[in-house]
């Protein structure tokens, strides 16, 4: 069966880096969209990138452009979320998941989803 298992998450200082990873299974990875999203404490569920099957084409929320950065290995069957100058606004859980037909940001694209990395950004 599907499986999304999301690691690399933890607390960190603003301005620090993370790189989370997502390690998928049970499908042919390189056949579908990725996206990541994001659940802070109180908030909604938010898409911030998402990524082509060959990687090609990445997309972008406003809060996490020119910060954030969006990757795939097709040959390790994992995808990337590289998060730099991180800010205490970025604290919440952190989900990668698969997309269904259309590779487009909205959570309503996407039928299999990871359990989740929490990061905290302090202060």
């Amino acid at each position: 069966q599907v499986q999304l298992v999301e690691s690399g998450g933890g607390s960190v200082q603003a301005g620090g880096s993370l790189r989370l990873s997502c390690a998928a299974s049970g499908y042919t990875y390189s056949s579908y969209c990725m996206g990541w999203f994001r659940q802070a404490p109180g908030k909604e569920r938010e898409g911030i990138a998402r990524i082509s099957t060959s990687g090609g084409s990445t997309y972008y929320a406003d809060p996490v452009k020119g910060r954030f950065t969006i990757s795939r290995d097709n040959a390790k069957n994992t995808l990337y979320l590289q998060m730099n100058s991180l800010k205490p606004e970025d604290t919440a859980m952190y989900y990668c998941a698969r997309g269904d037909r259309y590779c487009l940001l909205s959570s309503s694209f996407y039928n299999y989803w990871g359990q989740g990395t929490q990061v905290p950004v302090s202060s």
